[in-house]
């Protein structure tokens, strides 16, 4: 199974849109013998998001609350404390998340904001966990400082396929998108990067998404799938819900494409039904955000995913090691 895993390397899209296409059997079967080829496959990777900064965003991506350019009613913030920062990420660990995400709602970091980043990066790590941000765009400078910091992971999403990017985008190029993630690649740091599915996009749309993550020079080391929560005042709040058989076509897809990455259950997850969520790791999903929040988002609480996890016989996946 691994040498038919790796076969899918170099996978074009008509390649890609035949396995998406199986029957649905056959594509679940095919994606859960590569997961279990790679990972445990009862066990979930846990990780927590906060919003260190949040509103007041430059950029006009068409889903997010936190845009300038759209009425949504959010509020900006400055940039968090330090301290408290570290005080949410204590909380975290003591919740039994592994990984710590941190986002910011910019286009890109100021530099003057650099040597509060990298004592969050600092302090995270000193309480033994996965540290993880999300800033906007990075330049070489800025990703070589936070691998110094030693930032684990970065998460900088590409959203949808090169042909329907614009059509959520129009203040930064889907390349853009990609010179970011290269400039993470070359300092260092693993790259976590995903899409969201629900914004009016086609199969063939999400099927060129992941084929363009799967044939980076690297594969993202964690791959979110996010469900498109409809934000009021935004330009995606009519958007049309997508169909659950779809999404878990979507995450199998995922595995199948790229066999060693985390798969993430990221937004959306409060209207998933317990049944679509378990289809979603049988399909190799294994990972999630724990919390009540989720940026500015809704999460299922903690006590409804652990109820969860007894149904199905799954288990928080331990950390592997720290960098």
């Amino acid at each position: 199974m691994g040498d038919l895993a790796s076969s899918f390397r170099t996978s074009s899209v008509e390649d890609a849109k035949n396995i998406y296409n199986l029957p649905f059997n056959d594509l679940l079967f095919r994606a859960q013998a590569i997961h279990r080829d790679n990972f445990d496959p009862n066990a979930i990777q846990m990780s927590r998001l906060l919003s260190i900064k949040t509103g007041g965003c430059a950029e006009d991506c068409g889903y997010c609350s936190q845009s300038a350019h759209y009425p949504t009613g959010l509020k900006a913030s400055k940039l968090m404390e330090v301290e408290r920062v570290l005080v949410e990420a204590r909380k975290a660990k003591e919740g039994g998340a592994t990984r710590y995400c941190m986002g910011a709602a910019w286009r890109n970091p100021k530099d003057r904001d650099m040597d509060a980043l990298v004592a969050m990066v600092e302090g995270v790590r000193s309480l033994g966990m996965e540290t993880c941000m999300t800033l906007g765009m990075l330049t070489p400078d800025q990703s070589a400082r936070l691998a110094e910091a030693g930032l684990d992971y970065y998460n900088h999403n590409v959203d949808t396929s090169e042909r329907y990017y614009s059509e959520i985008i129009t203040t930064r190029t889907f390349e853009d998108r990609l010179e970011t993630l290269a400039n993470v690649r070359s300092a260092g740091i693993k790259v976590c990067a995903g899409g969201i599915l629900g914004m009016g996009e086609t199969a063939e749309d999400r099927i060129s998404m992941l084929v363009t993550l799967a044939n980076l020079a690297s594969p993202p080391e964690s791959v979110p799938i996010n469900m498109l929560i409809p934000i009021p005042g935004s330009k995606l709040q009519n958007a049309a819900p997508v169909d659950p058989i779809d999404f878990v076509r979507t995450i199998a897809l995922a595995r199948i494409l790229m066999p060693k990455s985390h798969v993430r259950l990221s937004a959306g997850r409060t209207d998933m039904s317990d049944e679509m969520q378990a289809l979603c790791y049988f399909a190799g999903a294994n990972s999630i955000f724990v919390g009540d929040t989720l940026l500015t988002a809704d999460n299922p609480g903690e006590d409804q995913d652990r109820a969860l996890f007894r149904r199905l016989g799954l288990k928080p996946m331990e950390l592997e090691r720290a960098r």
